[in-house]
């Protein structure tokens, strides 16, 4: 039997690593079987007719959103516009610019309250001009959210807020612009549909 040919690149090689015994250093071996440990523990210990905690610490009723007011009921338009329309708007009323619209000085608040109706029952899609700026958001549709004296309760408090000095809208004025636009089934397509409107 012949001595194969060593050739100089393979004297520069290094020998193959060996693992050896202990391939996984100790301090990771131990770290792994103590979260398993933690969690056999934590498996063990929890029973199913516990109710689940949110991670948050809000219950239920909060994620749900505010109950629906009891017709007749007294609604509060600020608490209606802090949970339905100051992530988008801001609680300022400055809305996000190139985006969400202010509220605050808006030509179209202080427009028709039929076509600001109008506008929050269906909602917009698409470019929209608001004092000469333009925007190209999504406003969601609340008709199925909001009943008429919630609309004209948050619509009443946003004309009223950061220097606008609209007049109330009335549960029956929402009521009306909601009969008159049953049919409609789809967002306003920005100032393409809404412009004549206001």
């Amino acid at each position: 039997m012949t001595t194969p040919d060593i050739h100089p690149q393979q004297q520069r090689e290094n020998p193959e690593p060996l693992e050896g015994a202990n391939p996984m250093p100790w301090f990771v071996i131990l770290l792994t079987a103590l979260l398993f440990a933690f969690g056999v523990v934590y498996i063990v210990r929890t029973t199913l007719g516990t109710p689940a905690e949110w991670g948050d610490g809000r219950s239920v009723a909060e994620l749900q959103g505010p109950v629906a007011a009891a017709p007749g009921a007294v609604v509060d338009g600020a608490a209606v516009y802090a949970a339905r329309c100051a992530a988008c708007h801001q609680a300022t009323g400055a809305g996000l610019p190139g985006v969400f619209p202010p509220l605050a000085g808006s030509d179209w608040v202080a427009g028709k309250e039929a076509t600001l109706a109008a506008i929050v029952l269906h909602g917009i899609n698409g470019p929209l001009t608001v004092n000469g700026n333009p925007f190209n958001g999504a406003m969601p549709a609340f008709a199925a959210q909001l009943q008429d004296a919630e609309v004209a309760a948050v619509l009443s408090h946003v004309r009223s807020q950061w220097g606008n000095t609209g007049a109330p809208v009335t549960a029956e004025a929402v009521a009306a612009v909601r009969k008159d636009s049953a049919a409609r089934s789809e967002p306003f397509k920005g100032d393409a549909e809404l412009a004549p409107l206001k």
